[in-house]
């Protein structure tokens, strides 16, 4: 029998007590700068076993401005900007040559916890990036040697192949390099936290980057859920 896609979707339950614990959150406790409060929700969500909690959803434009979204690996997050990879040529690679600006996506469903975050974006240098892809296990090297992401695939026995070679190869050079991996970085220009309520009374805070103000700093508003 075919699945009635309405009927499963009105049978689904948003945060359901068994599996998530929604915390109060105090926006007036809240830190000057969005980097401290992302670091312990991102700890919060670890502690609470969230699955993946390092995923995000990142939003790019092409040439003509239409967006596409994907989920990636956050790599890290500090004084730098949140950061994240991809080859050069990539899909991901082509939008943000031409539009360096992005928006990333957080979701904690465990707490009930949304991050977003946008901003422009640069590359870091080669070195970085290189450093970045060796701290990674053999599989992530595989990954990167095998290459061609996001050109047309002609069959799955190409991708086997192509695979195999990367996996020896990651497997004999460690530090193989892969000139077209590029590490990303992403400058918060905006740093919105949700925190959920069972009563839907949202708790939304924004952060807005202030360059002229003294030590780059921010500020800080709530908005309506």
């Amino acid at each position: 029998m075919a699945t009635d896609l309405h009927e499963l979707l009105r049978s689904l339950r948003v945060w359901d007590p068994k599996v998530t614990d929604l915390p109060s959150f105090d926006p007036d406790t809240a830190p000057a700068a969005p980097l401290p409060l992302f670091t312990e929700w991102f700890a919060a969500a670890v502690a609470a076993g969230q699955t993946e909690p390092h995923t995000m959803s990142l939003a790019t434009s092409d040439e003509s401005g239409l967006p596409d979204v994907r989920i990636v690996m956050l790599h890290g997050a500090d004084a730098d900007g949140w950061s994240f990879a991809s080859h050069a040529g990539s899909r991901k690679g082509r939008h943000l040559a031409g539009r360096p600006y992005a928006a990333l996506g957080f979701y904690w469903p465990v707490l009930g916890r949304q991050v977003r975050v946008r901003g422009p974006v640069t590359a870091a240098p080669s070195e970085d990036a290189q450093g970045d892809l060796h701290a990674r296990s053999t599989g992530a090297l595989a990954a990167a040697l095998t290459g061609r992401q996001s050109e047309v695939l002609r069959s799955l026995d190409d991708l086997a192949r192509a695979s195999e070679s990367a996996w020896e190869r990651a497997s004999r050079e460690p530090e193989a390099p892969v000139p077209s991996w590029t590490l990303y970085r992403l400058r918060a220009e905006e740093v919105e936290f949700f925190q959920g309520d069972e009563r839907r009374r949202h708790v939304r805070l924004r952060y807005r980057r202030e360059e002229e103000r003294a030590g780059d700093g921010w500020s800080r508003e709530l908005l309506w859920p």
